[in-house]
């Protein structure tokens, strides 16, 4: 039950209620005491007065009779400026204490209180006050404080007993007050949310907000909007997934149907109508950048990478390998194409996954630098620190445009060329942060472009 709401809540309520009764305990036994020896001096004063009035002397039995009405030991009266002992017995003992009531503090009096209602020993005090409606100067009675004592405990239980009764009704309709206005409510609520979790592509799921209470009409709003954006985002989702289903498989089959065409292309340049020639590198060329935009759909379309291999990788005869291929794509001297890395530095990444990205990279700078009909030079560097490696692939070409630096790593808008895809960055992004690393711009201006990779050193904690 402590682990519910309203539970935890109903022993809040008992622990600050009987707090509350405490806090008010102690005035209320210090005032307890107060009463009880006003209350003693004022029958000690009358008991005098008629003693006084008298016009013969009382026998000593009248005499105790008085003193055990009053409940005091004697009492002494002052009209004037004589002190007079009017009523007196044997003390039991020599008195203890002064009590003076005619001008305490709220705290003498707390203070005075609790000392008696925590000390059990019985002890005899002399208190002083002024008389009743004038009834003299000052009135003094000595007194056992056994019987406050005990009536000053049986007050405590009183009020301890008072004290739970009270704690007890007022957490039973706080409890049901809290259940009613705030537990149901958020049961309601929590049972709607596991209702729309079964089928959140149900729109007839999404919440209707009802509550009277403010702050949970808030809640089920602000639920209620989300509901609303998830199930739009689910169905959206899966007509997007219907419809990458269907490009990925009319992909596959055109690729296959362009790559046909192509080589039927290739060999339409070898025949000598001269309109044939003219035509054909054309032909070519539209069908080779149809197949480059099938192939980088099929590849975006994949669900996920397969995780990366990690190994260490010597990066002089690596970075050599991937530079020497593409080179090998590039007319002599149109564009150079070389590498930089220090003497037995060590990477450690997805050789393939890696030879994937750098590849991309440097095809991209290689076909900006053709782009302009000057030669240029792509550079791949390779450096070491104490957080991990990073890679920069660097070219002289023109740099990239407003619009392409604004996509660039955004799926079909990033593409900086003509007749590109913009899939290339995207898959190479990903594939780099599956290293736990990134894949960034650094710069690029009209003297040339830097892309860098970042490996991290310390690899991503299961």
């Amino acid at each position: 039950m402590l682990t519910s709401l309203s539970g935890r809540f109903l022993l809040l309520t008992i622990i600050f209620v009987m707090l509350a009764e405490v806090l008010i305990f102690v005035p209320s036994i210090a005032r307890f005491r107060l009463d009880y020896l006003t209350e003693r001096l004022e029958r000690a004063q009358i008991a005098s007065l008629a003693l006084l009035g008298a016009d013969e002397m009382i026998d000593s039995q009248v005499e105790a009779e008085l003193l055990e009405n009053a409940g005091v030991l004697n009492v002494v009266l002052r009209r004037d400026a004589l002190r007079q002992l009017v009523l007196s017995s044997d003390l039991p003992g020599p008195v203890a204490r002064t009590v003076d009531l005619r001008d305490p503090t709220a705290w003498e009096l707390i203070r005075d209180a609790m000392r008696r209602f925590t000390a059990p020993e019985s002890e005899i005090i002399r208190v002083i006050a002024e008389p009743a409606r004038g009834g003299g100067v000052q009135i003094e009675a000595a007194l056992d404080t056994q019987d406050m004592h005990d009536a000053m405990i049986a007050y405590g239980w009183t009020i301890l007993w008072l004290s739970l009764v009270i704690s007890v009704i007022t957490s039973a309709f706080l409890f049901m007050a809290v259940r009613r206005l705030m537990v149901n409510p958020i049961r309601s609520l929590v049972g709607q949310m596991n209702r729309y979790a079964a089928a959140p592509e149900d729109g007839r799921r999404v919440i209707v907000p009802g509550s009277r209470v403010k702050e949970l009409r808030e809640a089920e709003n602000t639920l209620r909007d989300l509901e609303n954006q998830l199930t739009q985002s689910l169905r959206q989702k899966e007509r997007l997934a219907a419809l990458g289903s269907a490009v990925a498989k009319i992909s596959h089959d055109l690729r296959n149907i362009l790559t046909t065409s192509t080589l039927l292309a290739d060999r339409m340049e070898m025949v000598d109508d001269p309109t044939v020639k003219r035509v054909a590198p054309k032909i070519v060329a539209s069908l080779t950048r149809a197949v480059n935009l099938t192939e980088g759909t099929l590849a975006f379309g994949r669900a996920e990478e397969a995780p990366p291999a990690l190994q260490r990788i010597e990066a002089r005869p690596f970075l050599e390998e991937i530079c020497e291929g593409e080179q090998l794509a590039v007319a002599e001297g149109a564009v150079r194409i070389r590498h930089e890395a220090a003497a037995g530095l060590t990477l450690r990444a997805d050789p393939e996954q890696l030879h994937r990205v750098i590849g991309n990279l440097i095809r991209n700078a290689r076909q900006a630098i053709q782009a302009t009909g000057k030669p240029g030079e792509v550079c791949v560097s390779a450096t070491e620190d104490i957080n991990g490696w990073a890679l920069r692939i660097t070219d002289t070409g023109p740099g990239l445009p407003p619009k392409a630096q604004e996509n660039l790593f955004q799926a079909f808008q990033g593409n900086v060329r003509k007749g590109g895809t913009g899939l290339g960055l995207v898959i190479a992004q990903e594939l780099i942060r599956g290293h736990g690393g990134e894949l960034s711009l650094e710069r690029t201006d009209d003297t040339g472009t830097t892309f860098r990779i970042d490996l991290p050193r310390e690899l991503a904690a299961a």
